[in-house]
């Protein structure tokens, strides 16, 4: 293989690697905000399940 054709091939995988980085990174930042938004609203949180679940066994099907 010549070096243009190795060099074509290690930035492939160079791409490729980054792309699954890239995702992690989304993945986490992403779970970074579900967890700060739920210690933020988590009386409100719990309030509204509170209320639901006492709805719920409150209602006379």
């Amino acid at each position: 293989m010549n070096k243009k054709k190795q060099g074509r091939k290690h930035c492939l995988y160079t791409v490729l690697g980054n792309r699954q980085g890239m995702e992690m990174v989304q993945v986490a930042i992403l779970v970074a905000i579900a967890v700060t938004l739920g210690l933020v609203f988590k009386s409100q949180i719990g309030d509204f399940v509170d209320n639901t679940f006492s709805s719920l066994s409150n209602a006379k099907f």
